[in-house]
């Protein structure tokens, strides 16, 4: 199944990073709403059915696999197209939890 992609976050998107917690912990986007992939089915209830989701992670395969389960289930989602590692090449903004500053790992 093809996933739709994007290369940049369309306005009133929700953001959800599903990269495991210490990727998330080196650098993410602001805005961005942390479930790791094995989380999600668990934690659909946290998830917008009333606008886009654009999905992340390092490089796009995590993410697609996700944008497919939740397409299915009738949420309009989006795979960010390269993922983190194309976030941050663009210059996306970027944060990290603790001093470090922030990168994709």
């Amino acid at each position: 199944m093809t996933v739709p992609t994007v290369t940049a976050v369309p306005a009133g998107a929700f953001l959800l990073d599903v990269r495991e917690p210490d990727e998330w912990q080196a650098g993410h986007a602001p805005n961005a709403v942390h479930i790791p992939l094995a989380q999600v089915p668990g934690r659909m209830s946290e998830l917008p059915t009333d606008r886009t989701i654009v999905a992340i992670c390092r490089v796009g395969g995590r993410s697609a696999r996700v944008t497919a389960f939740l397409r299915e289930r009738g949420l309009d989602v989006r795979n960010y197209e390269g993922g983190m590692r194309a976030w941050a090449a663009a210059g996306g903004p970027m944060e990290a939890v603790g001093e470090r500053p922030p990168a994709v790992i």
